[in-house]
């Protein structure tokens, strides 16, 4: 059985807390599906450490809910936000099973992999090596999307997740980003991320 977490309180708004929940829930289900199609267990265990942080998104909401409802009138009006909450809850527990397929090495079938490998846009993980010519560029002067093709949809800097970065975002040793992109692009991406590519071509 895992060891629990013990979570303390944070004041943040709700406002704050369903934001957050709705960006990972829907960054979860395109990691999810991709590490399904194309195995990769990488983008699968991303998933898993995301489901983490929405469980735990999803515990301090309730502790809101609790300190908002002052008596049976503020209670009822609050079950429609405990109610949105549980749905994106249960959005990142399926999106985990989705990743479970790659972990527990059941796959999918080879048809539908075939399929998926002629999909125009996919989405890539990539580890900031120490010798990458990106650490220290800001995502917006690197101009990726022209350049090569690719968006950078999020970043993981150790036990934190930069949803959707800004263009002044700038990138450090150890990131992992997720990137969307044609294939060719995002190998490219890949490879300069890894310090494999020194160049970024104009």
């Amino acid at each position: 059985m895992p060891r629990l977490e013990k979570i303390k309180y944070e004041p943040i708004s709700v406002r704050e807390l369903f934001l957050e929940m709705k960006n990972l829930s829907e960054l979860m289900i395109d990691l999810a599906y991709s590490a399904a199609l194309f195995n990769d267990k990488g983008l699968a265990e991303d998933v898993l450490e995301l489901e983490n942080r929405v469980d735990t998104l999803t515990y301090l909401l309730e502790m809101e809910i609790m300190i908002a409802a002052r008596d049976a009138e503020d209670a009822e009006a609050l079950v429609g936000v405990s109610k949105v909450a549980s749905a994106a809850d249960k959005i990142s527990d399926a999106a985990a099973d989705i990743a479970a397929i790659v972990l527990q090495n059941i796959g999918v079938h080879p048809i539908v992999s075939e399929v998926f490998e002629k999909v125009e846009e996919r989405l890539t993980r990539a580890k900031v090596n120490e010798d990458s010519i990106l650490i220290g560029k800001q995502i917006g002067e690197l101009d990726l999307a022209a350049r090569m093709g690719v968006d950078v949809i999020a970043i993981r800097r150790n036990q934190q997740w930069i949803i959707d970065p800004k263009g002044g975002e700038q990138i450090e040793n150890g990131d992992v980003i997720i990137a969307r992109g044609a294939p060719h692009g995002s190998k490219g991406f890949k490879a300069l991320a890894e310090g494999k590519l020194r160049k970024l071509e104009d």
